[in-house]
């Protein structure tokens, strides 16, 4: 078991749904129609050719074009190909996400063994081939779509920034970024919670001369027992490198520090930095380097988005933020229904009704308000009848006038959920900024598109330190069953429309 493991088993389904999907849907499909004779443009070597339709940056297609002259020359001594753009069919292009999908799951491997160095290696490669066969995630790797490069991206940066390796970090950030541009909101996540963690390793080495905050820090660490927890760590995987070591011990201490107050927290983090300022401004410059250029190709760009600028412009959007939590605890609802997770929902909002009851009413507040001031119905939405966007709008969301006003109760224990999940492995104000970085992608986004949760599903799961080994099973069977169901539609009932040529097929 391992990353080999997750390897082998993820490309186990890989390789033969591509082959199937490939056979019965061999022409570019939906977003495919531009993506694919764009990147077969850079194969033929045009560089200067570009789509008006296009939304985001070439980074895919810089992609494909490494992989496939990676794979031509054996694919000419074969006598497959007779030229380099011969090669960029849509089957070849579509692989590089497939590639690109066990890629993220060794990826996903090596997050979790960093994030939990204790867990054993076959609950790992478990949780791993579970997440790989995240429905939205799943389903675009057999399509030519930037989803998959763009989590690639995202997940390798994150790790990178794990690992300390801030200069490779942020290289990658700026790889994401060039993939899709509001990678640059995970960007600037990573960096931030790459701060909020330096800190406590920092103080606990014994070279670093600061004030009384540290010495304080310190003995509250050792109060808590986070040395034993760290030397546990280190009995249990003597194998492990020296700064894994030191991870599971700032893991300790993260997990000490979390029934501390909120503010007490902010203030925490916010002095320890400055008293950590300049070696702070240099580990994390690199990532100050991405987001100088980011802006440099806004203020040149004129905006954020490439093509279509007028049917992606920028709009508030907040109910975006409470789909989000809807679909996300949906997907995680086999530990939403465990019966240890209940008394805990229930026990901590009997510890301070009060507080609870207020929280609960500003909640519901915002999310009436943003119900009903910020909900946007995006034309492409209400036309296009192939999305599972657009009956769950209609059949749901806008089934009757009072429907998306009776689901905000739901987004708001959604909200509250993941706060709870994240609560016992995080700190507060890294949860603070996972909400920040959530609300930063979500809400400027007119159009409802579930593959957008991607990537901030993925920051919640991974950072969700749940040891479930029941609803990760249980999980695992909820994605197969949806995913039957969904590449059963879009391969096995497609339909026509009068006012468009072509076979048309449902779609995420």
């Amino acid at each position: 078991m391992g990353r080999i493991a997750v390897a082998v088993i993820v490309s186990s389904w890989i390789i033969p749904i591509s082959i199937l999907v490939n056979r019965i849907v061999p022409d570019p499909y939906m977003d495919e129609i531009f993506h694919v004779p764009q990147a077969q443009q850079y194969c033929k070597g045009n560089f200067t050719s570009w789509d008006p339709m296009i939304t985001t940056p070439p980074g895919l297609y810089c992609i494909s074009l490494a992989y496939v002259a990676y794979l031509f020359p054996g694919m000419f001594c074969m006598q497959a190909v007779s030229s380099f753009s011969g090669t960029c069919s849509s089957a070849i292009l579509r692989s590089t996400n497939a590639i690109l999908g066990v890629i993220c799951s060794v990826l996903v491997y090596e997050i979790i063994t960093r994030l939990r160095p204790a867990l054993d290696e076959r609950k790992a490669t478990i949780y791993a081939v579970v997440l790989a066969l995240y429905p939205l995630h799943w389903f675009f790797t057999f399509l030519y779509y930037t989803d998959v490069a763009s989590l690639a991206a995202v997940l390798a940066m994150y790790l990178g920034c794990l690992k300390r390796n801030y200069i490779l970090s942020a290289l990658l950030g700026s790889l994401a970024v060039f993939i899709r541009q509001t990678n640059i909101i995970w960007v600037l996540f990573v960096a931030s919670s790459g701060v909020i963690d330096y800190s406590p390793v920092r103080k606990n080495n014994p070279q670093l001369h600061v004030s009384d905050l540290s010495i304080r820090k310190d003995k509250q660490l050792a109060s808590n027992g986070g040395t034993t927890g760290g030397s546990k760590l280190r009995k249990r995987r003597p194998g492990k490198a020296v700064d894994n070591i030191s991870h599971s011990t700032q893991r300790s201490s993260t997990s000490a520090t979390c029934s501390s107050g909120f503010i007490e927290e902010i203030q925490d983090t916010f002095l320890t930095a400055w008293l950590l300022k300049w070696e702070l401004l240099v580990s994390f410059s690199p990532f100050f380097l991405v987001l100088v250029a980011f802006v440099a190709f806004v203020c040149w760009n004129g905006s954020i988005v490439l093509g279509a600028k007028e049917a992606h412009a920028v709009s508030p959007h907040f109910a975006q933020l409470m789909y989000f939590s809807l679909v996300s605890t949906l997907f995680v609802a086999p530990f939403q229904f465990t019966l240890p997770y209940a008394p805990v929902v229930v026990q901590s909002f009997r510890k301070s009704r009060l507080l609870s009851c207020f929280q609960w009413f500003i909640a519901l507040t915002v999310g009436f308000l943003s119900v009903h001031f910020f909900s946007v119905a995006h034309p492409y939405l209400l036309a296009d009848n192939r999305h599972y966007t657009f009956y769950i709008w209609r059949k749901v969301i806008n089934a009757h006038w009072s429907t998306k006003y009776l689901l905000v109760p739901f987004y708001v224990y959604s909200w509250f959920s993941i706060f709870s999940i994240l609560a016992k492995a995080q700190k507060k104000v890294w949860v603070l900024a996972y909400f920040l970085a959530c609300a930063a992608v979500l809400i400027p986004t007119p159009l409802i598109e579930f593959r957008y949760y991607t990537i901030p599903f993925f920051f919640l799961i991974l950072n969700s330190h749940t040891d479930d080994y029941k609803s990760w099973l249980l999980m695992g069977s909820l994605y197969i069953a949806v995913n039957i169901f969904t590449m059963f539609m879009f391969l096995s009932r497609p339909f026509s429309w009068n006012h468009e040529s072509g076979i048309q097929r449902f779609i995420w």
